[in-house]
């Protein structure tokens, strides 16, 4: 059984208060660090998190904006200052040995841009990557899988969804749980998900701060990230992609795989966007043959 320790509090240098938790022996041979996705927390790992290795230390954090932690500030809802607050969480809480990172939808974006900023680290640290259904780029042209006129209805309605939830407090915010439960198995999940696993979804975007997400729905509309791939074609790596992802299809991983040509690409037919609760198994096994590689 993994033990997971107390959650913590970790303080970036812009002063955003982030919720941290980590499980595993601080003396591991290698630190697996998990970043989850838009409006959702580190419970996205919850179901990945029992199929790993209980000797190997696991960090997990909230995002800004998400979660334990604090909303983001005025001009810090980007992917490049998510990247920086992990590198510099990984600094203050994993400042030595190998490292592995998995990142899921927008935390995929934010390990692709902390390549590009922070080369040192990946040149130095960085022993495996696994990108679980992302993106790098060209959110601004979803259609959520429909064609014609209905897709290209969905690509400009986006914005307005931004907009509104940017001028919105989470005191003014009423969502019924039943109706979000509903929208979220249709849209970010494939076939006959598991009642718990639409639960969780649901129990972690309620707890998303209102105006931060939709800032950082422009962001992840922004997010070119084929720069930072470049950065990582030397670094073992996995691209994860379910066949029936509405929000980061297929093709958006097919990219990324095709920049990085030591990758492996794996896809799993019938899941939709929401993979660490989809397959847990099979995500836990895939990062754990990068922590393989990385330990030796």
């Amino acid at each position: 059984m993994t033990t997971v320790l107390a959650p913590g509090r970790f303080v970036t240098s812009d002063g955003a208060t982030l919720h941290v938790t980590q499980s595993g022996p601080a003396d591991s041979a290698v630190t697996l660090v998990l970043v989850h996705g838009w409006t959702q927390d580190h419970r996205t790992w919850d179901f990945v998190l029992p199929h790993l290795d209980p000797g190997l230390r696991v960090l997990r954090y909230d995002l800004r904006g998400h979660g334990g932690s604090a909303p983001a500030r005025p001009g810090s809802a980007t992917i490049a200052r998510l990247a920086d607050d992990l590198a510099e969480l990984i600094a203050g809480r994993a400042p030595a040995g190998p490292l592995v990172l998995a990142g899921h939808s927008m935390g995929g974006m934010t390990l692709m841009v902390l390549a590009e900023r922070h080369p040192a680290l990946v040149a130095s640290r960085l022993a495996g990557a696994a990108f679980v259904a992302t993106s790098s780029g060209d959110m601004d042209r979803l259609t959520l899988g429909f064609p014609g006129v209905v897709g290209r209805s969905v690509t400009r309605f986006e914005p307005r969804v931004a907009r509104l939830l940017a001028r919105l407090r989470s005191d003014t915010l009423r969502l019924r749980p039943g109706m979000v439960r509903s929208v979220a198995r249709g849209l970010v999940f494939g076939d006959r998900p598991g009642r718990a696993q639409v639960d969780s979804v649901v129990e972690q975007l309620l707890c998303a701060h209102p105006a931060s997400a939709g800032l950082f729905l422009d962001a992840i509309a922004a997010h070119r990230g084929v720069g930072g791939l470049g950065a990582l074609c030397d670094v073992p790596s996995v691209v994860l992609a379910g066949e029936k992802d509405r929000l980061c299809p297929l093709a958006h991983a097919k990219v990324i795989a095709d920049e990085l040509p030591h990758a492996e690409f794996v896809r799993f037919p019938g899941a939709g966007h929401m993979l660490p609760q989809e397959r847990p198994f099979e995500v836990a096994r895939q990062i754990s043959a990068l922590v393989r590689v990385a330990a030796r």
